[in-house]
């Protein structure tokens, strides 16, 4: 059986070698199809050994992607972004998958962003390794279309592209003009939502992510992290009346889901700051938030953000018993982050002792 890296690239020359260097040793064979680069990314990917392709780009991902896949020449196919790359040692992993019953791999995603003037990872598993016969639909935000089993596989993979996310998103018009086509899909109002929020554009964001969770059934494997993300956008918005009916409702559906449970802590701290008169008797439900994220950890769930359930419920958590006066559990808190290596625990606690 044999394995092609197949992507999907334009003017990529930053982050490209890095890519095709941590997957070239797992693949048989690279195809690279250029949508219109004017840089050096075809040179790198031949210096590769690439197979490379050029394609007239038509505002639809899934056509490029499939453009791609039939220039294959291998029974199975990686697929990959140029600003992604393999971070853990996956061979076996991806020999022993694709000699198995067909089926299609779902991979970890690591996406990188900055929250807060801090460097954060959101945990997602996609489906990226499948048969080549494999075809891709949507004009944004493709799946995988097949009836095919999907297994998560152990291949790791880095994304920090949101780190360096042009002020002027191409994503966003291609996805007004799918929410137009299909106005009831939750999946396309949390896509958008989600460049808004590349480009904090927290009131737009917060309005499809409110259309979203009203058209949400729960059955969705993205609904934990969009019900999390309306939480978010709610704060950032200033829309803080709409989010009490969301943290009583979703406790039930979100009960091991620690990100759900650190985020609500965020939301009940603005909510009764901006009244504390009307909202001052909810403040003992921080603390139980946050010791909730904990109890549950970290879980590698779709969405999750790695800390919530660990060094950043436990720093937050400082913070709080700090303000209200326990420096003696606020140390505690702070020592715990601090075994994480986390940088703002060490400061707090370096001020405390």
């Amino acid at each position: 059986m044999k394995i092609s890296l197949v992507m999907i690239v334009k003017n990529e020359e930053s982050t490209l070698r890095r890519c095709l260097e941590s997957v070239s040793n797992l693949v048989d064979e690279i195809v690279v199809v250029d949508t219109g680069s004017t840089d050096q990314t075809k040179v790198i990917a031949s210096e590769f050994r690439a197979k490379v392709f050029d394609y007239e780009w038509k505002n639809d991902f899934a056509a490029a992607r499939n453009f791609a896949l039939e220039k294959s020449t291998s029974e199975w196919s990686l697929v990959l972004d140029a600003d992604e790359y393999v971070s853990n040692d996956c061979a076996n992993a991806i020999r022993t998958f694709i000699h198995n019953i067909p089926a299609i791999g779902k991979i970890k995603i690591v996406n990188e962003f900055m929250n807060k003037d801090e460097l954060s990872y959101e945990l997602n598993y996609i489906s990226r390794l499948f048969p080549t016969s494999c075809r891709y639909s949507g004009k944004i935000h493709e799946q995988v279309e097949s009836s095919l089993l999907r297994h998560k596989v152990d291949i790791e993979v880095q994304h920090d592209g949101y780190l360096h996310q042009l002020k002027t998103d191409r994503n966003i018009p291609i996805l007004k003009e799918v929410i137009e086509e299909n106005p009831q899909s939750p999946y396309y109002h949390y896509q958008i939502a989600k460049e808004y929020r590349g480009l904090e554009n927290h009131e737009e964001s917060y309005v499809h992510l409110k259309q979203a969770y009203t058209l949400i059934t729960r059955n969705e494997g993205y609904a934990p992290s969009l019900i999390v993300n309306f939480l978010y956008a709610i704060i950032a918005s200033g829309n803080l009346e709409e989010g009490l009916s969301v943290v009583e409702n979703e406790q039930d559906y979100l009960s091991n889901y620690p990100d759900f449970y650190f985020v609500s802590a965020l939301y009940l701290l603005e909510l009764i700051l901006s009244n504390s008169t009307k909202y001052g008797e909810l403040m003992p439900y921080i603390e139980r938030f946050y010791l909730r994220a904990l109890e549950i950890g970290e879980t590698a769930e779709e969405g999750s953000v790695i800390g919530s359930g660990s060094y950043a419920a436990h720093h937050n958590l400082g913070v709080f018993y700090e303000v209200t006066g326990d420096i003696e559990k606020a140390k505690e808190q702070y020592i715990f982050a601090k075994a994480f290596d986390y940088r703002p625990s060490i400061e707090r606690l370096s001020n405390l002792l």
